[in-house]
């Protein structure tokens, strides 16, 4: 079973073009056919599903400051910078130089190689795409930029270039919902976890997105006032998903229990209103309540709701972690997962570690159909009740872990690794069997070498190089643990 997401991905990407103009009396019909391409090449964009704004080209000094205007008036989120023929970099200065979002140089050649035997002037300049290239990314370091990342290729028929594009286009749609995103935070931090405190100010500076501070007590209310009938279909939509075996070998867990399955319901249901009722795109909690009180019966049992809500794209992070909430939102907005996740016990004879945690998880991402039980106790955490257990699909998995510097900067901690197939504790929370190279314990040092928080985003597949471009374009330091 699949849950569909909340609201749909979306991005906008503009595309523009630079020149030479002096090349347009030279050689007529030149720029008509380099302005074709450009349509070709923003064709490649648009099919990804993205949003596209066609900005122009710039061909001398004066174009390239009233296109700088009309892509700061595009709320943009990407850009793309077709490098039709030979540009000198006046077209291209003033844009680097000013405008926030990141840009992308291309280079793709209409033919894969000139026909020498009838090759002709206009034909060199039709594919001298990577002419430019070198000036560009000399100017943009000497406008104060990092040099621009670059795709060189050919405009038909090359399946490498085409790949990188629509990496690009999942990138921006991370961007797009990051900016301006609303991610909640309930409660507090558990009690000393101190790699877990963060500024929320810090949040809005770095990535754009705003924190937004709520209260228990606007969920109690939804909770208390749950219709029958909204309980009725969240527990179907809850069995339909989740099989709820016999408990096996730890004393604290039970088969699901109807009691549980209800409260799990009912707290779903609640979650669901107070979302919506608060425009948020994610949220980190942490909250203890007084024993035996209502609340606690409530924010004790988000688990299963919130597994639902980070399948359909709604990270929700426990421990009030609001670094590792971002990171679930950028794994999920790049469509592979983003569970929330930390080292568990290592496995000395197989060389694995057990990577995974208590809570809510997401489910999207699960091998097989994940599993409910009910346990006499949460670990470390007052409350009882259902709880989620499951192993990520096997293959690759990439781990986004954000941390900070010891001047309060965000930093991103990336690796790569295996899920392999193998039995998991039976314990009601979520484990996977992560294999790492060069072995368990040389990973680990280069991992903790790192300075990581210890929670982090798992996602599955190959994704390192794509976050570490993520990171760049946010001007955030990135680390890979190799």
């Amino acid at each position: 079973m699949r849950i569909e997401r909340r609201k749909p991905l979306t991005t906008n990407i503009g595309v523009f073009g630079v020149g030479h103009r002096t090349y347009w009396d030279q050689f007529p019909g030149l720029k008509p056919d380099l302005l074709g391409y450009m349509g070709e090449f923003e064709q490649i964009v648009r099919a990804n599903g993205v949003n596209t704004a066609n900005l122009g080209m710039a061909d001398d000094a004066e174009s390239a400051y009233a296109l700088r205007k009309r892509i700061q008036a595009a709320d943009l989120d990407l850009l793309f910078c077709d490098m039709l023929t030979y540009a000198p970099s006046c077209t291209w200065a003033s844009i680097v130089r000013d405008i926030a979002v990141p840009v992308v140089l291309v280079a793709l050649q209409p033919l894969k190689a000139l026909e020498y035997g009838k090759a002709c002037t206009y034909m060199q300049l039709a594919n001298d795409n990577i002419c430019s290239l070198p000036e560009f990314t000399g100017v943009a370091i000497r406008m104060g930029k990092r040099p621009p990342p670059v795709i060189i290729g050919t405009l038909r028929d090359d399946p490498r270039a085409q790949a990188e594009v629509a990496e690009w286009c999942r990138i921006a749609r991370v961007l797009h919902d990051l900016k301006g995103a609303r991610i909640g935070h309930m409660g507090h931090v558990l009690e000393a976890m101190l790699d877990m405190h963060s500024d929320p100010t810090a949040f809005t500076a770095h990535f754009g997105l705003h924190v937004v501070q709520t209260e228990p007590d606007e969920v109690l209310r939804h909770f208390r006032n749950a219709a029958a009938a909204e309980v009725a279909a969240k527990r179907t939509e809850i069995l339909e998903f989740f099989d709820t075996p016999e408990p096996q070998s730890d004393p604290v867990t039970r088969k699901l229990t109807d009691t549980d399955l209800e409260t799990a319901a009912r707290a779903a249901v609640a979650l669901d209103k107070f979302v919506a009722e608060k425009k948020l795109d994610g949220l980190a909690y942490y909250y203890e309540a007084e024993a035996e009180s209502e609340m606690r019966k409530l924010v004790t049992n988000f688990i299963v709701g919130n597994s639902l809500l980070t399948a359909a794209g709604f990270p929700m992070c426990g421990e009030a972690d609001l670094k590792t909430c971002v990171a679930m939102l950028i794994m999920d907005r790049l469509e592979i997962g983003g569970s929330f996740a930390e080292f568990h016990p290592v496995d000395f004879n197989a060389g694995f570690i057990l990577v995974g945690h208590d809570g809510p998880h997401h489910i999207g991402i699960a091998e097989g159909r994940p599993v409910l039980r009910s346990l006499t106790r949460y670990h470390g955490k007052p409350g009882c009740g259902a709880s989620v257990e499951f192993k990520i699909k096997e293959g690759p998995i990439t781990m986004l872990g954000i941390t900070q510097t010891y001047d309060g900067r965000f930093k991103f901690v990336i690796a790569e690794g295996e899920s392999v197939r193998g039995p998991i504790p039976p314990t009601g929370n979520t484990n996977t069997r992560g294999f790492f190279k060069p072995d368990a314990v040389t990973f680990l040092k280069r991992w903790l070498a790192a300075g990581p928080t210890h929670h982090f985003a798992l996602g599955i597949g190959q994704h390192a190089e794509t976050i570490r471009k993520i990171g760049e374009g946010l001007s955030i330091e990135t680390v890979v643990v190799s």
